[in-house]
């Protein structure tokens, strides 16, 4: 109860700039968690999975391979089907598949990042708005009345101006330090599919399979954007 009412003395005190940023924040906080959530989902032991995989091949068992990336979530099981798709083509196709997998991957892996990164860069710039915002209330009110201005009026609009302020730097802040954090989690992801990827084309090389008892095995896998990760913050 005392913090709801602290943090509506906020919004009273800081001026209509606090609405803004109170917004910016709300987004900031559903990207993160939607994001993590994703990575949290996308993230796998790779080489325990690539060896899994290895042992089915090896028996060419094709379709059984191509049933544990559909089964798999993340965009490591989606590039290294890919590859297992074209595994009867030459090292360059195989490669090419993999490839065109893993870009369109990428953007799935940065959704919403380049939104967090904006809120990051204008928070502090609202922020200052408000506070020249509450700056101009003081001049204003030091115009109306000349020497005889009230101390509180002041402070008022001295508050004002210096919550926005702090307001900005703290949405900043945290928008600034989740952009950098997903980013590195994005690289990463990207570093295991490059990696899976490029280990099984060249097991694929050195034992190829044979697709043509697969049924159905090229239908294209299940779309994570349906994951309640991936949908856009309310």
């Amino acid at each position: 109860m005392q913090s709801m009412m602290f943090v509506q003395q906020l919004f009273r005190e800081g001026g209509p700039m606090m609405i803004v940023l109170a917004i910016c924040f709300v987004i900031t906080l559903a990207i993160i968690c939607g994001r993590i959530f994703h990575f949290h989902r996308a993230q796998i032991d790779v080489h325990e999975f690539i060896r899994g995989l290895f042992n089915v091949l090896k028996r060419n068992r094709i379709a059984e391979a191509v049933a544990i990336c559909d089964d798999t979530p993340g965009p490591v099981a989606h590039v290294v089907r890919a590859a297992i798709l074209h595994g009867d083509r030459d090292e360059m196709t195989m490669r090419r598949a993999a490839d065109e997998v893993s870009y369109q991957e990428v953007p799935r892996l940065e959704r919403h990042l380049r939104l967090l990164a904006t809120i990051g860069y204008i928070a502090p710039l609202l922020g200052l708005l408000g506070t020249v915002s509450g700056l101009l209330g003081v001049f204003q009110e030091m115009q109306g009345k000349g020497h005889f201005v009230e101390t509180i009026r002041l402070a008022q609009y001295v508050k004002e101006a210096l919550l926005a302020t702090a307001a900005g730097l703290v949405v900043s802040v945290v928008a600034v330090a989740a952009y950098n954090y997903l980013v590195g989690r994005v690289e990463a992801l990207v570093l295991d599919m490059e990696k899976a990827g490029a280990e099984m084309v060249y097991f694929l090389t050195r034992n190829p399979v044979t697709l043509e008892n697969i049924a159905n095995a090229a239908a294209p896998p299940p779309e994570d954007a349906d994951d309640p990760a991936d949908r856009d913050p309310a």
